[in-house]
This record gives structure tokens, sequence and C-alpha cells, in this order.
């Protein structure tokens, strides 16, 4: 059975601060969002075409570096950057 890691696990460990940082530079996060939930985190994007998915792509802090309609796209945006992408479900 595989174990996945929480913010509860590290709190031990790490501060909330130092998990926060923790990738920073060196880790994206790429979530699949569907055109509302873009449009609430990308309000400044003019437009965006509703009843399609679109992909973010996150830096570990979670800060948005980019919107993308692939996943490969964000993929290729972060590689691109030198970062690594994990998946956010």
């Amino acid at each position: 059975m595989e174990h996945v890691l929480s913010k509860k696990d590290f709190d031990s460990v790490m501060s909330s601060l130092e998990f926060a940082h923790l990738g920073g530079g060196e880790i994206a996060y790429i979530k699949e969002l569907t055109s509302s939930q873009a449009e609430e985190m990308f309000p400044s994007l003019p437009d965006l075409p509703s009843g399609i998915n679109f992909y973010s792509l996150h830096a570990a802090d979670g800060t948005p570096i980019a919107l993308t309609e692939s996943r490969s796209a964000a993929v290729a945006n972060a590689f691109e950057n030198d970062l690594e992408t994990v998946s956010l479900h």
C-alpha cells in the first residue's frame, strides 16, 4: 500500500515556511482545471473559452506560472524553465 505524505507528516521536521518552499525553483505542479476554475485562478486573462479544461502550472509554493489548453504544453513550459513536473489530483 502506497503512503501519501501530507504537510502534517512534515510538521515535526520542518516549518510551514520551509514546507511551502520545498522544491522551489526545481519543481512545478500541474493541475487540471475547469474553465470556471481557470477564470477564478487567472482573473486577468480575458475571455477564456468555456466548456473546456485547462492545465495550470504552479511553482512549488503555489504561485501560478502558466495556463495552457493541453497538459503537454504545461509540461513543455516547465521543461523550458528547467522545472521537474508533478501532477496534482
